[in-house]
């Protein structure tokens, strides 16, 4: 159970001036910038971070390459990589709470959520990873007699990794973790406005005993540190969570240099599918609405279309939005809070812009979708609920990224399977059924990377992470992950 007074301890913490980490050593930026850091929870200066440049990008990328070619954690002993990853995993779950705290004073996630989605992932996942360095390996192939083919499974030397701002520990571990496995070196960029944990976990990587050089973090602006390390000719891999606008951006760069192989994650509109024959309707109700408004909707495969069989449409959507209404708002360091804080005065806009947008298309708003708690200074929003949007609308097909809920009837799984292909994302999704028959059949007509039956979300660590169509390419998660990271190299012999 969390302990609200040590939560409030560590609130009270100042937090330093951060650092960049280039080849072992915490230095400011080569041109001295900085970047503010304010708290979505009140408003108020958190700390200051480097703001670095192409300059600093370079110089990361220099001690990423020089590390990886010499060896120094590439040809490394398996048996020893593994225990060096399970010691960052240790002192992971040591200062659980202080990373989850650090990370919820700069992006706004409940601490609720952040303890598990945060710290807990983090240390799951560089466990995995772990374990899967002694055990994953090359083959032999099935040659003709005289022949002899080994198929290696090599590191691709650097890999470029840029995080978002919402669950930043969490989706850096899902790149980091596989990436180190695998053998290479990393360049990571967080985002400007939550690099807080991620700099935190590079700092015990460090004690940990990982050789200087191999993790490297440059923090600052994406479109100076972004797109340096995506032009960068010495940069072999690039890993990207976040907006579909930037992934294109990074495409591009990869282009323009070195044909650079990116993965990415863009984002999703994910249909929480709900038949009559549901199990049960009132978990169903529960699960659907804290499935969009956890961490205020800011969540990748956040359930944002509830897509409701049209004879149970009315009761339902009404549930839905009791439910919502009686969610805590407010300061996501308190342990009773439901729904935190909004990341920033530009999201929250973005959010509310949404709303009005759909009031104007025909949506009939049942509840939310307002500023609240103007006063605090922060960035809180009630959560909306909006019914009988129409499949054209733009709240239906574009990503919001906010605590805003799209309500659309259907007749038939047919129309369901439709309605929730009706986007360009494919990222997530579920469907409410008692009927095996509709739960496959539904599941395997919808496009999407992931689906749960009767449920949403909570897949670990074993399972992929992926989307479909412009919700990007590759995965996260699993022994899956660890194919962005690798080049296999045939070697054919005669003997």
């Amino acid at each position: 159970m969390l302990d609200q007074a040590a939560i409030d301890a560590l609130r009270r913490t100042q937090i330093p001036v951060q650092s960049l980490l280039i080849d072992g050593v915490w230095r400011p930026a080569a041109q001295g910038g900085t970047c503010a850091v304010t708290s979505p929870i009140d408003g108020s200066p958190l700390t200051t971070i480097a703001e670095g440049t192409a300059e600093d990008v370079n110089a990361a990328v220099a001690a990423a390459k020089r590390a990886f070619e010499d060896g120094r954690w590439s040809r490394m002993a398996p048996a020893t990589r593994k225990r060096i990853m399970h010691r960052l995993a240790d002192l992971i779950e040591k200062h659980a709470l202080e990373l989850a705290v650090l990370g919820v004073r700069d992006n706004g996630t409940e601490i609720s959520m952040a303890i598990n989605a945060e710290s807990g992932s983090a240390a799951a996942t560089f466990r995995y990873y772990a374990e899967a360095i002694d055990k994953v390996s090359g083959e032999i192939a099935p040659t003709p007699a005289g022949t002899l083919a080994l198929l290696h499974r090599e590191p691709v030397g650097v890999v470029g990794v840029i995080v978002p701002w919402n669950f930043p520990l969490m989706i850096g571990s899902w790149k980091i973790a596989p990436a180190l496995a695998a053998g290479n070196s990393v360049v990571l960029k967080p985002a400007e406005s939550a690099s807080l944990s991620l700099l935190k976990l590079a700092a015990m990587a460090q004690e940990a005993g990982l050789p200087d050089g191999v993790l490297n973090v440059v923090t600052g602006h994406g479109s100076v540190v972004g797109e340096a390390i995506g032009l960068h000719m010495d940069v072999d891999v690039l890993a990207f969570t976040g907006s579909g606008g930037t992934g294109r951006r990074l495409l591009e760069y990869a282009s323009r240099s070195n044909m650079k192989r990116c993965y990415l994650e863009l984002g999703g509109k994910s249909p929480n599918v709900v038949f009559a024959d549901a199990p049960d309707l009132e978990v169903a109700a529960n699960v659907c609405a804290n499935g969009i408004f956890r961490n205020a909707g800011q969540v990748c495969i956040a359930g944002s279309r509830l897509l409701v069989e049209r004879k149970i449409h009315a009761e339902f959507t009404a549930r839905v939005a009791e439910i919502a209404a009686s969610m805590t708002i407010g300061d996501p360091l308190k342990v009773s809070t439901q729904i935190g804080a909004v990341h920033s005065p530009e999201q929250l806009a973005q959010n509310l812009s949404f709303v009005e947008r759909a009031i104007a298309e025909g949506a009939n708003r049942l509840i939310g979708g307002e500023r609240v708690l103007a006063e605090t200074g922060g960035t809180y929003m009630s959560p909306a609920v909006l019914d009988n949007v129409a499949p054209d609308a733009t709240v239906f097909r574009t990503e919001v990224f906010g605590p805003v809920l799209s309500v659309t009837p259907f007749d038939s799984a047919e129309e369901a399977i439709h309605l929730a292909n009706a986007t360009e994302f494919g990222l997530s999704g579920a469907v409410w059924t008692s009927n095996i028959s509709t739960a496959h059949r539904v599941t395997m007509g919808i496009r999407s990377g992931q689906l749960h039956v009767n449920t949403y979300g909570g897949s670990d660590i074993t399972t992929p992470m992926g989307g479909m169509k412009q919700s990007g390419n590759g995965v996260d998660k699993s022994l899956h992950a660890l194919d962005k990271y690798v080049d296999l190299k045939t070697v054919w012999m005669k003997l």
